[in-house]
């Protein structure tokens, strides 16, 4: 079956979106997914941003949330802006790439995102990791341990670096196995055309 690569940051309001549909449309298209959490930041600060283009320019930060409003409203969601936007979500990222091949991490990632953005929750601190963790069935404290661990720290940094190898600038992308690259939530079915071979 083909595989297409889902990258995403916690911290992206569109990823929330594209994770609420990628599975089930996944499926449809007979395409799995490769969940792929990392850090947005080096990449924006190598564009000379400190914060999301969403803070740095108020009139496209004020379109963001309505249109998030639009798009949740859409799946029968009510989105609950969060306190702090972005948020740094290091040590749900590094819990992320420790468990890139468990079979459980597209429902952690859920949870988190659900608790972000339609609970308006804090997802920056252990205990909402451990909540998420909880949420998919699994025990929280060794994964809290590994997000500790220096590997899944070097691994989290050697993500982030394929992420500009591969031209990645923005979340979600999503990248297809011969290397195509497509940004946005609204390019997802696009990005599952590709991958089936559909030019």
């Amino acid at each position: 079956m083909p595989v297409l690569a889902f990258w995403f940051d916690f911290a992206s309001t569109y990823s929330w979106l594209a994770a609420l549909r990628i599975e089930d449309l996944a499926e449809a298209a007979e395409v799995d997914i490769k969940w792929t959490p990392f850090l947005l930041g080096p990449i924006f600060k190598a564009q000379g941003w400190e914060t999301s283009p969403f803070n740095l320019y108020p009139a496209k930060g004020r379109y963001m949330w309505r249109d998030l409003e639009r798009l949740a409203g859409a799946e029968g969601l009510e989105l609950k802006r969060p306190a702090s936007f972005p948020q740094f979500a290091l040590t749900a990222t590094r819990v992320g790439v420790a468990a890139r091949n468990e079979p459980w991490l597209p429902e952690f990632c859920s949870a988190l995102f659900f608790r972000e953005f339609c609970e308006g929750g804090d997802i920056t601190g252990d205990d909402a990791v451990a909540a998420a963790l909880a949420a998919a069935g699994v025990e929280a404290a060794p994964w809290l341990a590994r997000a500790r661990d220096e590997a899944v720290k070097q691994a989290l940094r050697e993500r982030g670096e394929e992420a500009q190898r591969l031209g990645i600038f923005g979340a979600p992308s999503f990248v297809t196995e011969d290397g195509e690259l497509f940004w946005g939530n609204d390019r997802l079915e696009a990005a599952l055309g590709w991958t089936r071979g559909q030019r």
